[in-house]
């Protein structure tokens, strides 16, 4: 057993899954378990998981959840589990475990897709942009994919309140920015009043992943989108939320700004280029693009006003977060030019 390889995991007790994986899958796993954490922190927790010939995925909240987190997990299982025999690749399920008494959480078990989540422009920038261009592509073209499928026919019908989605988004991420004030910020004031004002007059309904870029799909050996993961945000809504923050995740990668630098690449298509792929292949009218660059620039200002806002009171740790207010201003401000004519 390598070092990263334990018979007993934080938040995972692997012989307490493996006789609950007996008696709910048999013939699944044959024998004792080892596993490691492969990826962890305040979101959903990532175990690898192997009985020595198979391989698998176990995803459960974060330690000391303390939220209602059966429906989390089951929401992560169901739309997993809809979107198989679909056009979008996404890993099989296994099953569904919602009693937190087996390991101390709700949690599921899911095929290990092999894959990379291209994180960095370096990393593109070793496969020559020829291959980036045919990765960030076929990013593009899932995300349509996923924008076609319709949620009555998978069973998602009641996935989530596509009603009055944008109108709650304005006001959800204006309480919560409300809640992590540290400076005045009169650009948020008006970027949320231009939101409020230009509600697009009609919204679309689909399937809405809720994080949607390069690093949270893996990709395979030719350059396919194998699967795309991290569906904790998932519901029914409006999809072109998902093509504007992929948008504005590539301007502030563009800015030295995000979380991932990978739109720096040469070979990574430019937003125009980004746009026409994703429009001629959803099919989706992008006349209103600006509103929802504006929205996703409102919600990353917020999220990271929040994490600076932890800092500085000493709730969060860590190298980097000391900077985390520097990108909101300037979100803010690439918010209301998104809704300012000229």
């Amino acid at each position: 057993m390598s070092d990263d390889q334990h018979s007993e995991l934080p938040g995972l007790d692997l012989d307490r899954l493996a006789r609950w994986l007996a008696d709910t899958r048999p013939g699944l796993i044959d024998g004792p378990l080892t596993g490691r954490l492969i990826a962890g922190g305040k979101s959903n927790l990532t175990y690898e998981i192997s009985d020595g010939s198979g391989t698998w995925i176990v995803r459960r909240p974060p330690l000391g959840h303390v939220l209602a987190t059966a429906h989390d997990m089951a929401r992560e299982h169901r739309v997993i589990s809809a979107l198989a025999d679909t056009d979008v690749p996404v890993p099989a399920t296994f099953a569904l475990c919602e009693d937190a008494e087996i390991i101390g959480a709700p949690f599921y078990v899911m095929e290990r897709v092999l894959g990379t989540p291209y994180r960095t422009a370096g990393e593109l920038r070793a496969l020559g942009p020829d291959r980036t261009r045919v990765i960030v592509t076929g990013l593009i073209d899932t995300l349509a994919a996923l924008h076609t499928v319709d949620p009555v026919a998978v069973g998602l019908q009641d996935f989530g309140r596509p009603d009055g989605f944008l109108e709650r988004q304005v006001r959800r991420w204006k309480k919560q920015l409300d809640a992590s004030y540290s400076r005045e910020l009169p650009a948020a004031i008006e970027l949320h009043e231009l939101l409020a004002k230009n509600l697009p007059a009609h919204s679309a309904i689909g399937i809405v992943h809720g994080d949607y870029r390069l690093d949270n799909v893996l990709v395979d050996d030719a350059d396919r989108v194998a699967a795309v993961i991290d569906w904790e945000m998932a519901t029914l809504g409006d999809p072109l939320t998902d093509i504007g923050l992929m948008l504005v995740y590539q301007r502030m990668s563009d800015a030295g700004l995000g979380v991932s630098d990978v739109a720096l690449a040469p070979g990574y298509p430019v937003e125009a280029e980004v746009l026409q792929r994703y429009s001629s292949r959803a099919g989706r009218d992008l006349s209103d693009i600006g509103f929802y660059i504006a929205l996703a620039s409102f919600k990353l200002a917020v999220i990271s006003e929040g994490i600076y806002f932890r800092f500085i009171h000493g709730q969060t740790v860590g190298a980097g977060f000391e900077h985390m207010g520097d990108g909101v201003e300037p979100l803010l401000r690439a918010g209301i030019s998104a809704l300012t004519p000229g």
